[in-house]
Order: structure tokens, then C-alpha cells, then sequence
């Protein structure tokens, strides 16, 4: 069986170990040059041909910077691409539909972004001969018959137009300085700005500076900037994080609108209510996180999505997961027999420009409560009052509970690793208890050696998450812990919060824009509706399927069950389906 040695240099420190690899070696002690010392760094190097994969290398490092990965048997042909000796490499590449939109979805740190910067021209593939730079030429042979000859052969002579959206929209006023309206015009080569300001909700931003924008403005503005070039191709990462369900679609229909002019479009999403309503075909991609990542066949987008869902590729034969996901045929019941932990009266804050009032409510043991509704509608003031970060103008909040609250925005100028954090703000870390129910579903132990400063979007949501439910509180208040989380990643949190509030009699209220997620972990939820930074109003918690009726009805969308996996799907406007469940008044799904 053909194998990876993944070495995380960054990781990996020789000198404090005395090269532990190297001495426990079979490989080694029997003559053989199995694991070597480079020249250049002076750190071990793995030869993937003598290594046996007996895994003693792994077990012997303290730093937790090896790993053995046997791959898959189907998996005959070269890499597309290969970062280095003992590090990561991609198999196959995803199909390019005009006039479609094509969805990746996968969990992170198996290549998707590669993928990305392969297609944009920022990487030339070498299909596994890292140590020789590949040219163009090469490549297009290689794709000799396929569709991806042409398109390489054009990006080689810059005869393609590429957009492209990143990930990190928060980083754009570092890069970009100004008014929104001016970055809008300087970009509009299809002129259709007007159009997209309407969809996207972006007057009220034109005359502000990118400085001075939330998350979720940025993001709808990223979006706009893309879309507005004339462009062949635009290849879209991560579109919906800090959106809510209302903007997400409003994307949703301005990415799809480039189809109409039969342009392609490939994008990469986690939120899978969005996915499923934006693409036409989506490619499973799987394998190990920063080992290897395979792109499987096309397939249409319900079809991918629900073998996605239940862990298994037919075609190829394949299993990418031990259990499928499970969804409840209908959102869990408020329970009866639950004790209270604290409740609040009627209260109301006023701002200069925005004021928020709250209906009283209570809030029970061993529930998880998430509340939802449009951006700056009130939902951060709510959770800093509950908090006591801020005061409410009147009404009052029972204040004798102990509150863990993560917000919406992190910060990361820790100086120090991940396990430094740990030791000082997480409780009870080292311990069995946090390793099983904390540090094993976040991941945490694959990045205890990463700079704080330096970890991703998703590392540092898992990081600020998982401390947060450490703590000994009465209610876990959690601003948006999807953020820049995969699929896979999001439910083992949503487990995880549960597993915590079951066995504590605890509480969580968690604020959050994910269909499936909050579908997937809500006992009861909160409906806040009104006119964004303006007044808002909150319900108390209430019903699951009350409140998203509630909710939906005010956004005029309807979603149904997917009749194989229960997932909830977005109906199309004026569907057959989105027209009677509106004439019911049944707008989260027909009753069986």
C-alpha cells in the first residue's frame, strides 16, 4: 500500500528530542535510509518508499509532528500537485461547467484552496515532482482529451479572465482604502452595479469607509466586487460567513445570475442549505486534513450533498465517513420536565441610532436555545446584556448565573501557542474529561503548536469555542461558532455543546445564521425581527418550529425536509412547493 509521510516542520524540534524518529526507526537499525536528516534544515525527512507504516515514529514524537497516512488503494495515479517531501498532495481536479455553478464541498485542509490557486494561474501543478518547477506546456499535455487542456492552455497565454473572492473578507481594508461606491465603480466592468447594490443591501454602505464596515458588509461587498468584473471564470470561497439566512440568499441569486450570461462559476461553501440552492453540481471532496485530498466524480448537487451526508461515495466505492449525519424528521419539542436556571423581564436598550427591545423569558436547564434573525438587528446587544458586559435601560436579568461568552469578533494578538492559551484560559485542560469532550471534537491537539496569531479563521473560531465551554458557567453565550467551520467540523461542535449541557444541566444560547446547524442543535429559539440598525425586537425562547415559522414568514422563504436525509433544502421563489407551504402558513416544512 502506497503511503504519506506528513513532517510538520513547525512542529518539529530536533534538538529537544534528540531526533526520537530517527533512534526508534526499524528502517534505521536495520541499515536501511528510512528517515534521514536534511541538510537544509537540519530535521528529519521520511522516505514514503522504505517507510513500513508501522507507525513507531508517530508514537515516538512529542511534538505530534509526524503522521503515517495509508492511502486509499483506488488511488493509482500521480498527484495533480505536491507541496514537498512529506507533505500534502491533490488528487484529481473538479469539472469546470459553462454557464453552471460548481460546488466544492469538503472538509478543510484537503485542498480546496489549491485547487483555487491551480485554476487562477498562482500555482502550476507538478504532479508530484516537487523538485522540479513545471512548466505549462507540461500541464497541457498532461490534460491532453480533457476539458482542462483548453482551459490551461488559454490561462497560460492570459487569454481567461479570472474573479476572485477570498476567504478572509476582513482583510480587505488593509488591502483596500476608501469608500465603498469608489471600489464598486473602479470594478464595474459589467455594468451592472446599480443592480447588485439593490440585491445585495448595500446603499446604506456607499458613502462609508471599508475601515468602518462589520463582517458581514465586507463580506456582501466582497461578493459585489467579483461579480462585477467581466470575467470567464470566478471562483468564490466561502461567501456566507457573517451573513445571515436573508443575505445568504440574495447571494445566492447574484451568483447565479452570472449562469444566465453563461459564465462559470466554482465555489466553495460549508453552509449546506446555501450550497444546495446556489450550485447546479457540487464534487465530495475527501481525505486527510493536511495529508492528501481527493476530488471525486461530479455529481448533481442534491445527489452529491446527500452522499455527502451519508458518508459514502457509490461510484467509487468509497466510505468518507464511519456514521452518516442524522436529522431529526421534525425539530426537537420543548421539554417539559426542565428546570429553570434563570429568567428575565420585559427589557429595552437605546443606542443614539438603534434600540432593542426584549420580551421576558427563561431560560432551562439542559437546552440549547439559539436565537436568529437579520444582521444589526439586536441579537450581540442581547447576549452583552445577558452577559452583563452591558446594562439594559429597564427590565432586569436575574443575575446570580455564572455566563461564558464567546463574541462574535475574536481576537488573536495572544503572543504564545495554542497549548499556552489552553493552560491559561481553559478549565480543567490536560484532564481526561477535557481531552474526550473538548479537545478531541475541536481538534485541538492538531494545532496545540500553532501560533495563536497565526492561526486560520476556523482555527482560532474552534479555539475561542471550545475555552468558552470549558468554563464553569450556568449558560454558554455563543456569538456565531460556525464561522469558518466545514460541515464536519460544525456538527462535531454542535455535539459537543450538547454532550456539555446534558451532563452539567446547563444552558447555551447560541446566535447563528446556519440553517442546518441550528436545525441540527436547538431545543428552542428566539426570533429577532424589526428594521436592522434601527429597532429591533426579540421574542422570548420559544417552540423550534414556531419560531422559524415566525422568522421565515418575515423573509418570505420556505424550506423543506430532503426525503432521504431530512435535511432541511430551500424551496425556490414561487415553486410550486414554496406556494402551497405559504398558503398553509407552514413555511420551515409541510407537516407528514
Amino acid at each position: 500500500m502506497s503511503r504519506i509521510a506528513i513532517l510538520e516542520k513547525d512542529k518539529c524540534q530536533p534538538k529537544k528530542c534528540n531526533y526520537a524518529c530517527i533512534s526508534y526507526c526499524p528502517g534505521v537499525r536495520m541499515e536501511e535510509d528510512t528517515i534521514v536528516i536534511s541538510e537544509e534544515d537540519k530535521k528529519p525527512l521520511i522516505s514514503e518508499e522504505l517507510c513500513s507504516g508501522c507507525g513507531i515514529c508517530v508514537n515516538r514524537c512529542v511534538f505530534n509532528a509526524i503522521d503515517i497516512i495509508n492511502l486509499p488503494e483506488e488511488l493509482t495515479e500521480e498527484p495533480i500537485h505536491r507541496y514537498g517531501q512529506n507533505s500534502f498532495e491533490l488528487f484529481g481536479m473538479p469539472t469546470i461547467k459553462e454557464g453552471s455553478v460548481v460546488g466544492l464541498l469538503g472538509p478543510n485542509g484537503i485542498g480546496k484552496s489549491t485547487i483555487l490557486n491551480i485554476l487562477s494561474g498562482q500555482i502550476i501543478p507538478n504532479f508530484g515532482n516537487y523538485e522540479e518547477e513545471n512548466s505549462w506546456d507540461n500541464v497541457i499535455e498532461h490534460f491532453k482529451g480533457s476539458q482542462l487542456q483548453n482551459y490551461f492552455k488559454k490561462l497560460s497565454n492570459n487569454d481567461l479572465k479570472i474573479a476572485y473572492k477570498p476567504q478572509m473578507v476582513d482583510q480587505l481594508p488593509k488591502v483596500v482604502k476608501g469608500k465603498v461606491s469608489e471600489l464598486l465603480k473602479g470594478v464595474d466592468e459589467r455594468n451592472k452595479m446599480d443592480d447588485v447594490i439593490e440585491k445585495l443591501e448595500l446603499s446604506s454602505t456607499l458613502d462609508r469607509e471599508l475601515k468602518n464596515l462589520s463582517g458581514g458588509e465586507l463580506q456582501r461587498i466582497a461578493i459585489a466586487a467579483t461579480i462585477l468584473r467581466d470575467a470567464d471564470f470566478y471562483y468564490i470561497d466561502e461567501p456566507t460567513s457573517w451573513l445571515d439566512v436573508k443575505q445568504r440568499l440574495n447571494s445566492v441569486e447574484v451568483i447565479r445570475d452570472l449562469t444566465e450570461e453563461n459564465r462559470s462559476v466554482l465555489v466553495i461553501e460549508h453552509d449546506l442549505a446555501t450550497l444546495d440552492a446556489m450550485s447546479d453540481y457540487v464534487h465530495v471532496m475527501y481525505g486527510e486534513e493536511g495529508g492528501y485530498g481527493v476530488v471525486s466524480k461530479l455529481r448533481g448537487v442534491r445527489v452529491g450533498i446527500n452522499a455527502y451526508i451519508n458518508g459514502f461515495l457509490n461510484e467509487e466505492n468509497i466510505r468518507i465517513r464511519k456514521q452518516p449525519i442524522e436529522f431529526e424528521i421534525r425539530p426537537p419539542s420543548e421539554l417539559i420536565d426542565s428546570e429553570t436556571i434563570t429568567n428575565y423581564t420585559d427589557f429595552h436598550k437605546k443606542y443614539d441610532n438603534f434600540e432593542l427591545t426584549v420580551d421576558k423569558g427563561e431560560i432551562n436547564q439542559s437546552q440549547v436555545i439559539t436565537a436568529f434573525g437579520p444582521n444589526g438587528i439586536g441579537k450581540t446587544t442581547y447576549a452583552k446584556i445577558l452577559a452583563g458586559v452591558v446594562e439594559p435601560d429597564s427590565g432586569e436579568v436575574e443575575d446570580e448565573i455564572k455566563i461564558a461568552y464567546k463574541p462574535q469578533y475574536i481576537l488573536s494578538d495572544f503572543e504564545g501557542t495554542v497549548q499556552d492559551f489552553l493552560y491559561m484560559y481553559a478549565k480543567g485542560y490536560g484532564t481526561n474529561v477535557f481531552n474526550t469532550d473538548i479537545a478531541k471534537p475541536f481538534d485541538l491537539n492538531k494545532i496545540l503548536d500553532k501560533q495563536v496569531s497565526k492561526l486560520s479563521g476556523g482555527e482560532l473560531q474552534r479555539l475561542a469555542t471550545a475555552v468558552t465551554i470549558s468554563q464553569d458557567a450556568d449558560v454558554y453565550l455563543l456569538d456565531e461558532p460556525t464561522a469558518f467551520l466545514d460541515v464536519e467540523q460544525r456538527l462535531k461542535v454542535a455535539k459537543a455543546i450538547k454532550h456539555i449541557v446534558l451532563r452539567d444541566d446547563t444552558s447555551a444560547i447560541i446566535i447563528d445564521h446556519d440553517i442546518v446547524f441550528i436545525d441540527y442543535i436547538s431545543d428552542r429559539a428566539m426570533v429577532f425581527y424589526g428594521e436592522p440598525s434601527s429597532k429591533g425586537h426579540a421574542t422570548a425562547p420559544i417552540n423550534l418550529r414556531d419560531a422559524m415559522n415566525k422568522f421565515l414568514s418575515d423573509v418570505e422563504i420556505t424550506f423543506r425536509r430532503d426525503k432521504e436525509t431530512n435535511r432541511p433544502r430551500v424551496n425556490k421563489t414561487d415553486s410550486y412547493l414554496d406556494r402551497e407551504q405559504k398558503e398553509k402558513g407552514e413555511y420551515y416544512y409541510l407537516e407528514e
